[in-house]
């Protein structure tokens, strides 16, 4: 079985930029900011509903999506659920428009810093299941948060093969489970 753990990374030639690349944004996506500074933590949601309502799946969501491969990722840009891939969000969604004039009061869309992940447990449940004969992608994905290390760290101790794609995504998944259907582990 293959599973693939997206980040950021994978969504960056859609247009939407890693919270690396803008951490003035990733400041703002704590509960205490959200509490505290509501009108500002809103606009902030609201340009990022705006980047990822012009954004679309790349050929990276694409080939995962052509391939069948279930992803457990971090992003809240829907572009995997647009290509129809079976997708485990660990950080929940956007508010829809509807929602972004009080988007501070809302839990897991986001789920934001100092919030509960009611995902987690279920993600390194299915990691947990992996074992030898497996694959975990890692796409676009950081060391930056906790999960993204226990996830690793858990594949990695069940002896999990783990492969790196963390440049040139939109070119490299494609190519990647190209090679492993040639090799029949696909």
């Amino acid at each position: 079985m293959i599973i693939a753990f997206t980040g950021a990374g994978i969504s960056r030639e859609s247009g939407i930029a890693t919270f690396m690349e803008q951490p003035d944004v990733r400041d703002r996506l704590y509960r205490s900011y959200a509490t505290d500074y509501p009108e500002s933590y809103n606009e902030t949601i609201k340009q990022l509903h705006d980047v990822v309502s012009h954004a679309g799946p790349n050929d990276a969501h694409y080939a995962l999506s052509d391939y069948n491969i279930p992803v457990i990722t971090m992003n809240i840009d829907g572009l995997h659920e647009a290509c129809g891939t079976d997708t485990m969000t660990l950080h929940g969604t956007l508010p829809s428009e509807d929602e972004l004039s009080h988007a501070n009061t809302l839990w897991n869309k986001p789920v934001l810093y100092g919030d509960p992940a009611p995902n987690y447990h279920k993600a390194m449940q299915k990691i947990d299941k992996l074992g030898s004969d497996d694959i975990l992608l890692v796409i676009g994905a950081s060391r930056h948060t906790a999960i993204a290390v226990e996830i690793r760290e858990l594949a990695h101790s069940n002896g999990v093969e783990i492969i790196e794609i963390q440049e040139n995504a939109v070119i490299e998944v494609r190519e990647t489970l190209l090679n492993l259907q040639e090799k029949g582990r696909l």
